[in-house]
């Protein structure tokens, strides 16, 4: 028997929750990879944890454009990623502890001041002259 692809595996949570493309799945894994790896020792990971983990892989993998990427997923704020991972554990696909919540991921970062503004040009200081 072939091995389920993650196609096959997120098929049900996909027909569940019509909010969230393949890719944001994919994407949030790979952020929670990302930020497990950044530990000293791998262990859970809080939902702030995740938030800037995700925050910092998002900008490395889009740079300026990860918030139009994100959105296109429909991922527009950091509840969405709550409502990804929250969805991959209720279909068993990742584990959790009494203490997570999807309270974890509300409110979280500005998306503007998260994805944009790293890369907007800083001001300058312009000199006068006489």
């Amino acid at each position: 028997m072939n091995n389920p692809s993650i196609y096959d595996l997120l098929e049900p949570v996909l027909k569940k929750d019509l909010r969230y493309t393949v890719e944001a799945y994919i994407f949030v894994r790979e952020g929670l990879d990302h930020t497990v790896r950044k530990l000293e020792k791998p262990r859970h990971v809080s939902g702030r944890e995740l938030l800037d983990g995700m925050r910092e892989y998002a900008l490395k993998e889009y740079g300026p454009v990860t918030k139009r990427v994100l959105s296109e997923w429909g991922i527009n704020e950091c509840v969405d990623f709550g409502n990804i991972v929250f969805n991959l554990v209720e279909d068993g696909l990742l584990g959790k502890t009494e203490e997570d919540s999807i309270e974890d991921f509300m409110g979280g970062y500005d998306f503007d001041e998260a994805f944009i503004l790293p890369f907007r040009p800083k001001k300058s200081v312009s000199c006068s002259t006489k």
